[in-house]
């Protein structure tokens, strides 16, 4: 009786601690922002299928739908108190595929492989930087102190979803005018696209590396009389965007462009500070 006690107990403390060791799953709030992240990577890896099949529009949307699952990942998943270590690598990773690796891809595939000597050195280099600038972010080398009034209001370079939408433009503005100007979109002057896409590569990936201030879009604050004006924008850019997807893309892209000598101007004046008082006179 006493072996069979010994026994029972033995089993006990073994099948408590199995428990204790395999027992932890991950909360339902932690897998909800994880799994959004985990299809923000297929959407990027969708969109190199579409461009080896030659789908460029559908390429070009999985890489779109890929940003907007990245943009809300993070929010959902503070919203649901479901933020972890593990979602913050998983997040990287995914960035790194989905808006570096597959970006240059599908440009190579559209025109950049018709630079043989250099195409691929300039797709090596977008997804490298992207790469380097998420080490540098998780790392948080080369960032401003994370309690001065700049970081709050701007990021460091480019964030990588935008960098991938800013290198995919000469598409976006290919399928926008190549049916309205038949020359725009006619496939023989292929060197001039690699050209051209390529200029466009170099810029972004030194943007997404550079260490100039851009907005966030966290920081922007309305006035309380511009917010029904906002909401009324916000749904007439929805309406551009499904009515008019490449048109709204390639604005978008050069409205951001346009953005950033701003956004380094008020960075220089937060970082300055008001000016002191006039210095006394006798």
């Amino acid at each position: 009786m006493t072996g069979g006690g010994d026994a029972r107990r033995r089993f006990a403390v073994g099948r408590g601690a199995g428990e204790r060791r395999f027992g932890r799953v991950i909360p339902l709030r932690a897998l909800i922002p994880n799994a959004i992240t985990v299809l923000a990577l297929c959407c990027g890896l969708t969109g190199v299928r579409f461009g080896i099949a030659g789908e460029w529009d559908k390429a070009a949307i999985a890489v779109v739908v890929a940003g907007v699952l990245d943009g809300i990942d993070g929010r959902i998943a503070r919203l649901l108190k479901g933020t972890s270590r593990f979602g913050a690598e998983l997040d990287s990773l995914s960035d790194v595929i989905a808006f570096g690796v597959a970006p240059a891809l599908i440009m190579y595939l559209w025109a950049l492989q018709f630079l043989p000597a250099f195409g691929w050195i300039v797709a090596l280099a977008h997804a490298v930087t992207c790469a380097l600038r998420l080490a540098r972010f998780n790392a948080g080398i080369g960032m401003a102190a994370p309690g001065t009034p700049a970081i709050r209001r701007s990021l460091i370079g480019v964030p990588a979803p935008v960098g991938a939408g800013l290198a995919l433009s000469p598409i976006f503005i290919w399928l926008w005018l190549g049916p309205l100007l038949p020359a725009f979109g006619d496939n023989r002057d292929l060197y001039a696209r690699a050209v051209a896409s390529a200029v466009v590569m170099v810029v972004v990936a030194a943007l997404m590396a550079s260490s100039v201030a851009t907005f966030a879009w966290s920081a922007v604050r309305l006035r309380a009389e511009w917010r029904l004006v906002a909401l009324l924008g916000v749904g007439l850019f929805a309406g551009a965007l499904f009515t008019m997807p490449w048109m709204t893309l390639s604005l978008l892209s050069l409205g951001y462009v346009i953005s950033i000598p701003f956004g380094i101007r008020t960075a220089a004046r937060i970082t300055r500070g008001p000016p002191g008082p006039p210095p006394a006179t006798a």
